[in-house]
């Protein structure tokens, strides 16, 4: 898998301007919109560059939209369990962080909306990362605002389960389809065998899907040995002989 922070389709103009001087330009905001759009459209994830936008946004707050700012989180979902989400939501206003002081709460109060989706789309990202998959889908399908978060994400939730499956075939070598249908938020078991057959490459036999070994899942002993030389306690051996002055 691709790491997070690598962006083999970034366009050779967004490619300049964060190699150059340019990165810290005002003017380069609505260059950086755009490519947060086309992210949504076509599946892709530049973490740098859209690090380097809400840069842009944190000096310059007049410039901040805020439906992009939410495209760039619901976008770093989709990148899970990098440290894609924590990085950009580091770099939002200290008002939409899930615990304000009480200057940021009064400030939030201006930006009610914006604060709300922030914390939501922040709430999604600690149930995707402490691993509560059946809670994170019930979560999402609970209300329309989330619907609303997501909607300029092509895929969001397909790319969401690939990386569901992903942490699974990690630590597990089975699982009951049952279980994993919740974790997937897959409706039917011909839907559950269809997307481990054609996505992951696994199977599903009697009730139980199976994971082929991995170096991940393997079940193998470590035996480590030290080796310690007298050598290497001569200076405490050497002190326990001194007297006390």
């Amino acid at each position: 898998m691709v790491a997070f922070d690598k962006c083999e389709t970034r366009p050779a103009h967004i490619d300049a301007i964060l190699n150059g001087l340019d990165r810290y330009n005002p003017e380069t905001t609505t260059v950086f919109q755009d490519y947060v759009a086309q992210q949504c459209e076509d599946r892709t994830f530049d973490c740098y560059a859209n690090l380097a936008l809400l840069k842009l946004y944190q000096f310059n707050p007049h410039l901040l939209q805020a439906d992009t700012v939410t495209n760039v989180l619901a976008k770093a979902l989709t990148v899970f369990p990098s440290p894609a989400f924590s990085l950009c939501l580091a770099l939002l206003p200290a008002y939409t962080q899930p615990f304000p002081t009480t200057t940021d709460a009064q400030t939030a109060s201006q930006a009610s909306d914006f604060v709300e989706s922030v914390q939501k789309l922040s709430g999604l990202s600690t149930l995707l990362e402490s691993a509560q998959y059946t809670q994170f889908w019930s979560t999402l399908n609970s209300d329309d605002l989330y619907a609303d978060l997501i909607a300029d994400v092509a895929g969001f939730e397909e790319l969401v389960r690939i990386r569901i499956a992903v942490e699974v075939g990690k630590a597990f070598r089975s699982v009951s389809a049952e279980t994993l249908e919740a974790w997937l938020d897959v409706r039917s078991r011909d839907a559950l065998e269809k997307f481990v057959a054609d996505v992951c490459g696994w199977k599903v036999e009697g009730g139980v899907v199976r994971v082929p070994t991995n170096k991940e899942n393997e079940a193998r002993s470590e035996v480590k040995s030290e080796r310690v030389g007298v050598d290497m306690f001569g200076r405490v051996i050497r002190r326990g002989f001194e007297l006390p002055v």
